[in-house]
């Protein structure tokens, strides 16, 4: 049996609807900006629950413009997880701030508790990161930052739909960026990214932002960048969204019926779970003895699982101008060498499901 971890040629066996939009759109000729994208930005942020969303060009551009958007640059610094994806780093250090990594915790999420530790007079906000579709502690993060006056923007961009305490991820910070990248849980035909505040001048800054700081054709207010989503792609998202809540309670019904069974296996830790949160799964990722062999065998048996990643952000080359070194974030570099991904896609079959765990299984005996 062979189980992908893609599921686009499924999701998109037959793609006629949403060609049909877009033949709709060729037509008309409106292809940057427009209705479109305005309908979809307001479907977004009432689907998210806050007051406005700004559709841009990727998840990173998301983070990066909202950084831009606060002042944020030359001199600052700004605390992230030292497991998180490149992108998220990859924006604090193109807005021109420093990064300052802490360690992550036994849910692979930014470990709260270190936080503090890392703030210094040059700190001026806080970027935590819902990884893997699992939320951080943000009513303690916000505590932290209410004592030092700090900013924080959330890298929600594997989280859409998910939640903690009954608040949604993009709707706990000054700003929030989502991925829309094909494999996330909202997917589009390419990059695109989505930006969630609460603040009108915020959105109304960043609309100019993300449009060469234009105001009309002829007025140009500031010099900016070009990250319009594109229009082609807000047709696809706003057909897709109707799917998210569909897409997320699958995933979390496959995730726990995963967890019932590797919890079973002493050589598989299960993170811990809990009620309190919505984990939508983007990643489903277990840690396990004998990583690298577990993976070599599940590729032999077919199955696609991967490594969500191997080397911490602070132990990559581009971070060698930072001053970290091993040992620095220690449950992340454990972890990097334990941890393995699973699909847990919406699209996967009970038969499938069952093939996975039975192979898990048969490797530990």
């Amino acid at each position: 049996m062979k189980v992908p971890y893609s599921y686009l040629p499924r999701q998109f066996k037959d793609p006629d609807p949403i060609l049909a939009d877009i033949r709709e759109l060729v037509v008309k000729g409106a292809l940057t900006l427009g209705q479109p994208v305005e309908a979809f930005e307001e479907e977004f942020a009432q689907f998210i629950g806050a007051k406005h969303a700004i559709a841009v060009g990727s998840g990173t551009d998301a983070l990066f413009l909202s950084l831009k958007a606060h002042g944020i640059g030359q001199g600052d610094e700004v605390i992230t997880a030292a497991n998180t994806f490149v992108a998220t780093a990859g924006a604090i250090e193109t807005a021109g701030a420093r990064i300052r990594f802490v360690d992550c915790n036994n849910q692979y999420v930014m470990d709260v508790d270190k936080v503090e530790a890392a703030i210094t007079e040059h700190t001026k906000a806080i970027m935590p990161v819902h990884y893997t579709g699992q939320p951080v502690d943000m009513e303690a993060l916000e505590q932290v930052a209410l004592r030092h006056n700090l900013l924080i923007i959330e890298d929600a961009c594997t989280a859409i739909d998910g939640a903690i305490g009954g608040r949604r991820c993009g709707t706990m910070s000054a700003a929030a960026g989502f991925s829309m990248h094909p494999l996330k849980n909202l997917n589009i035909w390419g990059d695109g990214g989505v930006i969630t505040t609460n603040s009108k001048d915020l959105r109304d800054k960043l609309r100019l932002m993300r449009n060469h700081g234009m105001s009309s054709r002829d007025v140009y207010d500031f010099y900016a960048y070009n990250s319009r989503l594109d229009t082609i792609q807000a047709v696809v998202a706003r057909r897709l969204l109707k799917d998210v809540r569909w897409i997320t309670d699958r995933r979390i019904e496959n995730a726990h019926r995963f967890d019932a069974a590797f919890s079973q296996i002493p050589e598989i830790r299960v993170p811990r779970r809990s009620t309190n949160e919505r984990h939508v799964y983007h990643l489903y990722i277990v840690e396990a003895d004998r990583r690298d062999q577990l993976l070599a065998f599940l590729k032999e048996q077919g199955i696609s699982a991967k490594i969500h990643y191997p080397t911490p952000l602070h132990l990559q080359p581009a971070s060698a101008g930072l001053g970290y070194g091993k040992g620095d974030f220690p449950l992340a570099e454990a972890q990097a060498k334990r941890m393995i991904s699973l699909p847990v896609h919406q699209h996967l079959t009970h038969e499938e499901m069952a093939y996975m765990i039975e192979k898990v299984q048969e490797f530990y005996g």
